[in-house]
């Protein structure tokens, strides 16, 4: 990693993704065979695909489970959230935290220039890369004790 990182450095590029047309049962199905909360919705373009949406556990539980409607009978696209909240691949981190905060987002896809999907950063990505971070910080402080008793004595 640089010293800045970097969404494109952190985001995990291996997405799972759906499309608009997918029936809610294999959108669950995909969930729960590759243990991800969330799908990215892709409209497929000529070389790349296109972020539209992102379908999370959550809005199947509160939009149909919760609302007793018959997952079978429903598309993605019926419950997809489409006011999307996307990181840019040179976005620092700390933007990333920023956006993540201010617009009470846990998933945030990754784009490029147009729109097309590089990977998604999760809370739980954020958290580890935190978590490393605040791990050498504390190795500095044992450091320097180890630094003052060799120059000392």
């Amino acid at each position: 990693m640089g010293e800045k990182l970097t969404t494109g450095e952190i985001c995990t590029r291996g997405v799972t993704i759906a499309f608009r047309q997918t029936s809610l049962d294999e959108a669950a199905r995909l969930m729960r065979e590759n243990h991800v909360g969330c799908l990215v919705v892709v409209d497929e373009m000529p070389g790349m695909r296109t972020v539209i949406g992102l379908l999370t556990d959550r809005d199947i539980v509160t939009a149909v489970v919760a609302a007793d409607l018959a997952p079978s009978a429903l598309r993605v696209e019926d419950v997809m959230t489409t006011d999307l909240v996307v990181a840019r691949e040179d976005d620092s981190l700390i933007d990333l935290i920023r956006t993540m905060r201010g617009k009470g987002v846990r998933r945030v896809p990754v784009v490029g220039q147009q729109n097309e999907l590089i990977g998604i950063v999760t809370f739980d990505d954020v958290l580890g890369i935190l978590s490393e971070e605040l791990d050498l910080l504390v190795a500095t402080v044992g450091r320097e004790g180890q630094r003052e008793s060799a120059m000392r004595g």
